[in-house]
C-alpha cells in the first residue's frame, strides 16, 4: 500500500522534474517515487549507484562498469567466497566492495535474480542486436594447449 507524502519543492526543481518524467514518458509521482527509492538505496548501500540503461535503472557499483547483477552472478560462480571473488577481479577491488554487491543482494534477490536470468539469457544473436559492431571470435585452443604441453 502507497502513502500521500507533500513536499515543497523549489519552482526550478519541480520543473525539471517535470521534464525528466517527460522525457522517460512516466508519471510525475512515479518518477518521484524512483528517485526517492533510489536515493535511500545509494544511501542505504556502500559503491551502489542507479544508472539508467536499455532495460530501465539498474542497480551499479560506483566506480566500475559492473551491475550488482554482474558481480553477484560472479560471486555465485565463485561459491560467494569472498577471498575467491576478490581474487577474480585482481587488486582493482577490495573486499568491502564485493561485500557492498552482496549485502545489496541480500536485501533485493528478486530484482537482481530477475537481472541475473536476463544476463544469463543472452546470446550472440540477442547481443548483435543491441551491439552492431559485435563481432564473433573462435579461438582454437587445441593448439595453444599443444604448445604449452
Amino acid at each position: 500500500m502507497s502513502q500521500l507524502i507533500s513536499a515543497r519543492l523549489p519552482e526550478t526543481t519541480a520543473e525539471r522534474m517535470r521534464q525528466y518524467a517527460r522525457r522517460k514518458q512516466r508519471s510525475l509521482n512515479e518518477m518521484m517515487a524512483t528517485a526517492l527509492e533510489e536515493w535511500l538505496r545509494q544511501n542505504e548501500f556502500a559503491y551502489i549507484e542507479f544508472r539508467d540503461t536499455p532495460d530501465g535503472r539498474i542497480a551499479y557499483m560506483k566506480g566500475s562498469r559492473l551491475s550488482v547483477a554482474q558481480v553477484i552472478n560472479i560471486a555465485q560462480n565463485l561459491d560467494n567466497d569472498i577471498a575467491e571473488i576478490v581474487g577474480y577481479f585482481g587488486e582493482h577491488r577490495s573486499a568491502d566492495w564485493v561485500k557492498a554487491a552482496l549485502h545489496y543482494y541480500e536485501a533485493f534477490p528478486v530484482e537482481i535474480d530477475a537481472q541475473i536470468a536476463d544476463i544469463e539469457s543472452q546470446s550472440f544473436e540477442t547481443l548483435k542486436r543491441r551491439l552492431p559492431q559485435l563481432e564473433l571470435i573462435i579461438v582454437d585452443t587445441s593448439k595453444a594447449r599443444d604448445v604449452a604441453e
